[in-house]
């Protein structure tokens, strides 16, 4: 892997330095190597053969969000002095990007070419026009001039008519058009409708799992478009654009009005990639690029079959039991298994819940009762990220009709949620609850709601805390950990906190929370700091993190600082890891695993010796710099010894012995996958906990 910043230097055997050894990997290509264990998963035969095409459709669906996001932000930063990246030097990780990717392509085609035969024997068949019979043609025909061809709208090229805007992520087809009249060629467009127009896969009569592709569908009837003409060949093609869109908040008085606006303008970011089959030939992609204006060779990717595999998705969920993991009912907290009173429940010790081996249902019930609860006063709740059907948000609303004080801070710029997120706002709006849009250069990440409640010894104050957004749906998929507490301290961070979120506010202490951008970094490192003193022979230090990302080269460095000194550190970082473990005399005391699993690995998890005095921290925060700089993140030590063992036994040490699913990070860069060797069992950390925290 390329890496930045500043680099090592280590004495060979003859007593000369070796070559320079980066201090960091580059953020980009240990994206792409966490899109890799991606991949690994749908050509693990091990899997049913339904989720690994899920897989493939995963894989796909990021590499989306990486050109929209990832690349665009590659563009932005600086290179390892400090300076803005020049043309030249963005050229070149942009063709690293693609030497890196080029090989991962191949091999999620050969897997789907592979799948799709095993699939067919269990009556999923993707159909080509060819194979389909009089009857079925016949009936395809019927359903093209229904519902097809009235919605589509053929483009011409040429001097009367521009080259059309292709929109983000839109499937087009290049369509090589004859001219008998003038003896020409020439070239159109004709865009594939996506939903909620049109489904990608069409089902065909005949079998109950028999589909087409839409594009397919128009490509065989693609002379009716172009009466008088002869339609040469179809060819499709997809563009990525960047949609990592900055906002100017100091510049609006309406910032829901100005998020709107960039919502808009996201379909119309300069072009990061040009999707192509490999059938397409060299004067039709020249016209591409040469009408498209600004791709490069680099940003062009010819594929090996059907573009965007996420589409599939659809295929993917269909309700074949024998093909798909089988379902669980998820658990319940041994704290709440007799006691249906959840504020009893809370008063009486603090309570973790891990998603989705035990259900999310109680979160909402703790927001449902207090929202119903007569004793109860005030609600206060942070808004990421969450479904369109939301309960949780169904409940604050009904808080407020039924004469609460209800305040809830919805992000607006939660990216790919906005829309959602300003629906909500909108609801909430009205029915009374006060909403506050977030901070002025801060986006709001934390994930909290403050209950006050009146009880005979006076106010109370009940907290959840957690690691995830409030979402039930991805509740279902991801792994994180709630806390529901009543602890005062708590209370008292929580309302501090809200009022920093509503109104107007410079905290800079805060009696147990780590926030971010205020207090946690600084905590952080303190804490890293602390186990490098505190180190002994002895009593060693010791560090154990869970997150999803970490590439911030202040704590970086730190944690190399700590290994240096002896401390013993495991890192679980599912997606993008820019430290380099097992350097000698640098980070040799690190290591660095992934775990790539059929939940989505999500939860933070810190743990610290501190000399045997232990602590366990959760919360809503990676370590990047846009956690710990720019968002407002909260993170809280779990004061409970019993949860505390609970989380550090059997949570992390569980999957620090994971031999099936993890994947340990090299120096080189390059990920290895764990595998059982001699007599070890093999043991998968999901399948561990799913079998006991669900029952």
């Amino acid at each position: 892997m390329t890496g930045t910043k500043q680099p090592i230097r280590r004495a060979n055997g003859n007593g000369r330095k070796s070559p320079a050894v980066p201090l960091f990997f580059n953020r980009e290509l240990s994206w792409l190597e966490f899109n890799a264990r991606v991949l690994a998963e749908a050509m693990n035969p091990a899997n049913l053969l339904l989720e690994r095409l899920k897989f493939l459709c995963i894989f796909s669906n990021n590499l989306d969000e990486f050109f929209m996001i990832y690349v665009p932000g590659m563009r932005s930063r600086s290179d390892e002095n400090g300076h803005p990246l020049n043309d030249v030097q963005i050229s070149l990780r942009v063709r690293e990007i693609q030497a890196k990717l080029e090989p991962m392509l191949e091999e999620l085609y050969a897997c789907y070419h592979e799948l799709m035969p095993k699939l067919a024997k269990h009556g999923i068949c993707l159909l080509a026009y060819s194979d389909l019979n009089p009857t079925q043609r016949e009936w395809l025909e019927k359903y093209f001039e229904e519902e097809v061809f009235p919605v589509l709208t053929p483009l011409a090229v040429d001097p009367g008519h521009p080259f059309p805007y292709i929109s983000n992520l839109s499937l087009s087809l290049a369509v090589e058009v004859y001219d008998p009249v003038t003896g020409r060629d020439k070239f159109a467009r004709v865009k594939v409708p996506s939903r909620p127009i049109l489904h990608r896969l069409v089902p065909i009569p005949g079998a109950k799992w028999n589909f087409i592709l839409q594009e397919e569908v128009i490509a065989a009837h693609i002379s009716r478009l172009f009466p008088g003409m002869t339609v040469k060949a179809t060819y499709p093609f997809r563009v990525t654009r960047n949609a990592d869109f900055e906002l100017d908040e100091d510049d609006t008085d309406d910032l829901m009005e100005l998020i709107e606006e960039k919502i808009t303008q996201r379909r119309q970011g300069g072009v990061e990639r040009l999707e192509v089959t490999q059938s397409i030939p060299k004067a039709i992609l020249t016209t591409l690029v040469d009408e498209l204006e600004d791709v490069a060779e680099e940003e062009i990717y010819h594929l090996n079959g059907p573009l965007n595999l996420a589409d599939f998705f659809f295929i993917a969920g269909l309700p074949i039991p024998e093909l798909r993991d089988a379902p669980f009912v998820a658990g319940t907290p041994p704290a709440l298994r007799l006691e249906t009173d959840i504020f009893k429940a809370i008063r009486e010790d603090d309570i973790l819940i891990h998603h989705p081996y035990q259900s999310f249902d109680y979160v909402t019930q703790f927001i449902s009762e207090a929202a119903h609860d007569p004793s109860v006063l005030t609600i206060k709740h942070t808004l990421y990220r969450t479904n369109t059907d939301s309960p949780i948000l169904e409940a604050l609303i009904d808080a407020a009709d039924n004469g609460k004080q209800v305040a809830c801070l919805v992000e607006l710029k939660a990216r790919f949620d906005e829309k959602n997120n300003i629906s909500w706002a909108r609801q909430l709006e009205k029915a009374g609850v006060h909403v506050v849009y977030g901070l002025l250069g801060l986006k709001t990440h934390s994930k909290v709601t403050l209950v006050v409640r009146r009880e005979e010894e006076g106010l109370r104050r009940y907290l959840h805390i957690g690691t995830g957004n409030y979402n039930p749906k991805t509740a279902a998929i991801y792994t994180d950990l709630s806390l529901l507490t009543c602890e005062p301290d708590f209370g008292a961070d929580a309302s501090e906190l809200f009022n920093f979120l509503t109104g107007y506010a410079h905290q800079d202490e805060y009696r147990k929370f780590l926030v971010a951008p205020v207090t946690m970094r600084r905590r952080f490192t303190a804490m890293i700091e602390r186990e490098i003193a505190r180190h002994t022979p002895d009593n060693p230090g010791r560090i154990v993190v869970k997150v999803n990302s970490l590439v911030d080269d202040s704590i970086i460095r730190t944690l190399y600082a700590a290994s240096q000194k002896g401390v013993q550190i495991d890192l679980i970082v599912r997606g993008m890891c820019a430290l380099r473990p097992g350097v000698p005399k640098l980070s040799e005391n690190i290591r660095v695993m992934s775990i790539v699993g059929r939940f989505l690995e999500h939860s933070r998890i810190f743990y610290f010796r501190n000399g045997g005095a232990e602590e366990v921290y959760l919360g809503s925060a990676d370590w990047m710099s846009r956690n710990l700089d720019r968002r407002v993140e909260v993170v809280v030590p779990v004061l409970s010894e019993t949860l505390r063992n609970q989380i550090k036994d059997g949570i992390l040490r569980v999957q620090l012995t994971d031999n099936s699913k993890a994947w340990d990070l090299q120096s080189d860069g390059q990920y290895v996958r764990r595998t059982p060797t001699g007599d070890v069992p093999r043991l998968c950390s999901q399948s561990v906990l799913l079998e006991t925290l669900r029952a």
